[in-house]
């Protein structure tokens, strides 16, 4: 095996913990610090962080947000047993919680698409956990390794009080033990989580020994560890500017392409797992939700906020969901988006007053000026490149088997 397909098949491992060191909390509410020395990499596992608030212009961590949920995020250690995770009865709003290994298979979902929305208890487990299932247990799930990532998301919109009650059913997501108690640990994520440089050869040999420890080889999958320091120093910074390039997108028609497509495991596409684990970590399956994106008009050209467009679904071929959908602009130079003078950063089904084309086609100008109230507006920045992510959560049948009209967005 060469040094670079080493790299491929391990980089997963070292992202996610790099993930893991980014994302847990120094500080737990109850329990306190993790550690008291402020340099510390000690981290809180077992217990979910919330973010409150819809993601706007002026947050600059994450790129290409998402501006329809808020955002619930955990680590699991299994290493000790089984956590226990509560959530609350989620009345008609869509949410999910999705569950993805150390190797960034997204291999498990407790939601509204997959275990209903009404109040439940979910076991997650390791695999040498070989336990009684308690009978106040709704859903099991097995992970293959003893590392997990949980990302759970919630639906708001505009309407008065909404995102003030999503971040109350945040608050009533728990985690404990078996025995009722808390299931929080300490782990010492050894990495300073924000720095996206690549990693040393010693960081990253280290990194992946202690990952492979405790999260096996994909059944199917072979590696050769642990590799000669000297010729992994020469093979890290070549892999990562290749994968530093834009993972090839599945295209779709109409300038339309899905950047991800995984459902439930990568299988035998180890590069594309690699791109994906550099570019676009922490992406659920498509079931769950699909991200079509479009950077370029209906000619190929650039889309830009100099030229006016309209983007039209006709009656026939309108997103089609099982939970929503949104179309939502960024900014091209940075991957963020674009403060505007009425706030509004997306268009979708949820949309107050979204007005119906006369034949029940539905039609959105995207464009810098306002086109009047005759029109579905999604501003654009004046003069700038910009791209579009057209969000499908529950995408149907159509959608996952790629066959969808995707309609080109068209200069006016």
């Amino acid at each position: 095996m060469s040094m670079r397909a080493a790299v491929i098949r391990t980089l997963p491992l070292f992202e996610m913990m790099r993930m893991r060191a980014a994302t847990t909390a120094r500080r737990h509410p109850m329990l306190g610090f993790a550690s008291d020395d402020r340099t510390s990499r000690l981290r809180w596992v077992n217990q979910f962080t919330h973010t409150h608030r819809r993601i706007g212009p002026d947050d600059r961590e994450v790129v290409s947000p998402n501006n329809d949920t808020v955002f619930s995020n955990a680590w699991l250690d299994l290493s000790e047993g089984p956590v226990l995770i509560d959530t609350p009865d989620m009345g008609e709003r869509y949410w999910t919680l999705g569950l993805l290994d150390a190797w960034t298979n997204p291999f498990a979902y407790v939601g509204r698409r997959t275990t209903g929305n009404r109040q439940q208890r979910t076991l997650v487990h390791g695999p040498a956990w070989t336990g009684d299932v308690p009978l106040d247990v709704d859903n099991v799930i097995a992970s293959p390794g003893d590392d997990v990532w949980v990302i759970g998301r919630i639906l708001v919109d505009d309407s008065p009080g909404n995102l003030e009650q999503a971040a109350a059913l945040q608050r009533g997501i728990s985690t404990h033990r078996l025995d009722g108690s808390d299931a929080a640990m300490r782990v010492d994520t050894r990495m300073d989580g924000r720095s996206v440089d690549t990693p040393t050869a010693a960081l990253y040999h280290a990194t992946v020994d202690q990952a492979l420890a405790r999260n096996p080889v994909p059944q199917g999958e072979s590696l050769q560890w642990p590799v000669e320091r000297s010729a992994l120093a020469a093979a890290l910074p070549a892999v990562f500017e290749e994968l530093r390039q834009k993972a090839q997108p599945h295209a779709l028609g109409g300038g339309w392409a899905l950047p991800v497509s995984v459902r439930t495991h990568w299988g035998a596409d180890l590069d594309m797992r690699a791109r994906v684990a550099r570019n676009f970590i922490g992406a659920l399956g498509i079931e769950e939700a699909m991200y079509p994106t479009a950077e370029v008009d209906a000619e190929g050209e650039n889309l830009n906020g100099s030229h006016a467009y309209e983007l039209r679904f006709p009656p026939e071929a309108k997103p089609e969901v099982d939970a929503f959908w949104s179309l939502t602009l960024y900014r091209r130079s940075d991957c963020l988006l674009v403060a505007n003078p009425i706030h509004r950063y997306s268009v979708g089904d949820r949309l107050p007053g979204l007005l119906t084309d006369a034949d029940g086609g539905l039609s959105i100008r995207v464009q810098a000026s306002d086109p009047g109230p005759a029109h579905n507006w999604l501003p654009a920045p004046p003069g700038e490149d910009f791209y579009l992510v057209l969000r499908l959560y529950q995408p149907r049948r159509r959608h996952l088997d790629f066959q969808f009209p995707y309609p080109p967005l068209r200069r006016r």
